[in-house]
């Protein structure tokens, strides 16, 4: 047996605004997603539909926020709604560049806030299991997430086998780190505190201070953190975005093990560099 490795992004959206709403970045934050070349990207607080922002905004997508970011880069996709207003709708996204063999939504919402978690099942080229990936966002109140984390943990249990690769990702809104710990007796490896002894921190984004989203995995051969550099993060939403590299156990001769390695090592080169290690996020 021997490793392949794909790229994950994560990062809280904020609907496409930059923080304190002050101006629409979409556009920006599409180029920022795409220089980071990630093979799967984690989508929190992301929009459907919101007709009066097409009427206020003249360069509002035509499409979903989420079909949007995906361009052509990433031809799977899948989207949670976990709010609903008569203006429109918001939720979670995953964009892929493996198939999506299968989705389901997970309404974990608790006192009025709209919150999920996707579960998506991905066929990676060349795995010899697929790989389940969970997207998540918590709510702002302890008691809720306390609740959430427990509905996330049975999900595990129930719906993803306990030997194939598991990605979990997104907004946890968990600075207190409790449910960090409670996940970490699940199972589950946080990439950032497995390499740092210390989950990152990603709020604020100008000026991170509290430690609320993070990349976690299980049965994965090795992770490893990408870091990002500040600008133009911190910009483009009030959390900064995590990335990381997950190896898999694949057998030997893997046809992404083995399928253009110089430009996968160049993109990672180009994308590794950081102006501040340790610091990254999105909005709670």
């Amino acid at each position: 047996m021997t490793g392949l490795s794909f790229r994950v992004l994560t990062v809280n959206t904020h609907k496409g605004f930059a923080f304190l709403n002050r101006r629409f970045i979409l556009k920006e934050l599409r180029e920022a997603v795409r220089a980071v070349a990630a093979d799967i990207v984690f989508l929190q607080e992301v929009i459907g539909e919101h007709a009066p922002h097409v009427q206020r905004h003249l360069d509002w997508p035509t499409q979903p926020q989420y079909e949007y970011l995906a361009d052509t880069m990433w031809p799977d996709h899948a989207y949670g709604r976990n709010a609903v207003t008569p203006r429109g709708d918001h939720g979670n996204a995953l964009l892929s560049r493996f198939p999506i063999r299968h989705h389901r939504n997970h309404d974990v919402s608790l006192g009025g806030e709209g919150r999920g978690l996707l579960h998506c099942v991905l066929d990676v080229p060349g795995a010899a299991k697929p790989l389940h990936t969970l997207c998540v966002h918590l709510g702002l109140n302890e008691s809720h997430r306390w609740r959430q984390v427990r509905q996330l943990c049975e999900l595990i249990e129930r719906e993803v086998p306990p030997d194939v690769p598991l990605v979990v990702a997104g907004d946890f809104n968990d600075w207190r780190c409790v449910a960090h710990r409670r996940l970490q007796r699940f199972g589950l490896v946080e990439v950032f505190a497995s390499a740092q002894g210390r989950t990152a921190k990603t709020f604020p984004a100008r000026y991170p201070l509290l430690r609320l989203d993070r990349i976690y995995s299980r049965n994965a051969r090795a992770q490893r953190p990408v870091l990002l550099p500040p600008r133009p993060w911190s910009h483009l939403s009030d959390h900064s975005p995590l990335a990381a590299e997950i190896e898999l156990w694949a057998p030997q001769g893997s046809p992404l093990r083995n399928a253009d390695r110089s430009e996968r090592t160049m993109r990672t080169a180009d994308a590794s560099v950081s102006e501040a290690a340790g610091s990254a996020g999105g909005e709670p």
